[in-house]
């Protein structure tokens, strides 16, 4: 495959705009409809469709369009990688965590482990599961944290690594607190409900599905699970919190917990990295090796 042409087009297919391509690549319009259309024929599929002034992508350039960028991605790792190795033999690890490992488990790791290995980069990014896998899939991240029951990607591979209780809390003092109650009863109560793509969101929904109970009234959306226990610890709503970051906010009798009938919630923390990976650099494994040993 022409990757010149592949690089056009996935250009194109980002500004959703030939002229506007032509602009950011500074090169002819006409140069890159020529490449456009040689890449088609190459593929034997059609990428884009006229839509209006502008261009779409069709089903098989929706598909190209986001192998290319993993693949560009990709290379662009490689790059970043040979050149740690030209400054000195410094190594990168690049994580990516959902925000219950990022808060309250990998702080620790991490401190240990750079203790160790001083000569080592680290840089952790935060946000939903969604994006994590999408940041592991784009060569963004050398390994992912993540929280997450079903739904796992197939170009992932997913390591169990614990599970962690999860319990629904309430401010102190509320009628459900430290109470046993339904789940239809306490659905009825607004909720504090994390961002789309959030894993304890879709957690939350599939169970009421489950349980044939309505889904939770939405009161708050936020982005955070340390946000979203303060709201709860001001006075507002329930949640389905990780007892790791709502324990502390339990012995300070901020919040209590509501015990609802005939329900004991565990959820997986895993440990993912992209399948089919070899030769992976010697910091990456050494980090594995690490973890194993600090879960064990």
């Amino acid at each position: 495959m022409n990757l010149h042409a592949l690089r056009l087009f996935t250009k194109v297919a980002e500004l959703k705009s030939v002229s506007k391509a032509a602009q950011a690549l500074m090169i002819s319009q006409p140069a890159v409809t020529i490449q456009i259309r040689n890449l088609e024929k190459e593929v034997g599929l059609t990428l884009l469709e006229s839509k209006g002034r502008g261009i779409t992508l069709t089903q098989n350039g929706e598909f190209l369009f986001m192998q290319a960028q993993r693949l560009f991605d990709l290379e662009m790792d490689i790059e970043n990688k040979l050149e740690q190795l030209k400054n000195m033999g410094i190594e990168e690890l690049q994580i990516a965590s959902t925000h219950v490992p990022s808060h309250f488990l990998l702080p620790k790791w991490l401190a240990t482990y750079k203790q160790a290995n001083p000569a080592t980069n680290i840089h952790l990014k935060t946000a939903n599961s969604q994006q994590v896998i999408e940041e592991l899939l784009h060569y963004k991240a050398d390994m992912a944290f993540i929280v997450k029951e079903d739904g796992h990607h197939p170009d992932v591979d997913y390591k169990f690594l614990m599970n962690l209780d999860y319990w629904f809390i309430v401010p102190d003092g509320h009628a459900f607190a430290d109470q046993q109650v339904t789940l239809a009863e306490l659905m009825q109560e607004p909720f504090v409900s994390r961002e789309d793509g959030s894993s304890t969101k879709e957690f939350l929904n599939a169970l009421c599905k489950i349980h044939k109970t309505p889904p939770p009234r939405v009161g708050l959306q936020l982005d955070g699970i340390n946000e979203s226990i303060h709201a709860i610890a001001a006075g507002y709503g329930a949640m389905l919190a990780p007892s790791i970051a709502a324990s502390g906010f339990m012995e300070l009798k901020q919040i209590a917990r509501v015990y609802v009938k005939g329900m004991d919630i565990q959820r997986p923390i895993y440990l993912c990295t992209r399948k089919n990976e070899h030769n992976t650099p010697s910091t990456f494994n050494n980090f594995i090796d690490f973890i194993n040993k600090a879960i064990s």
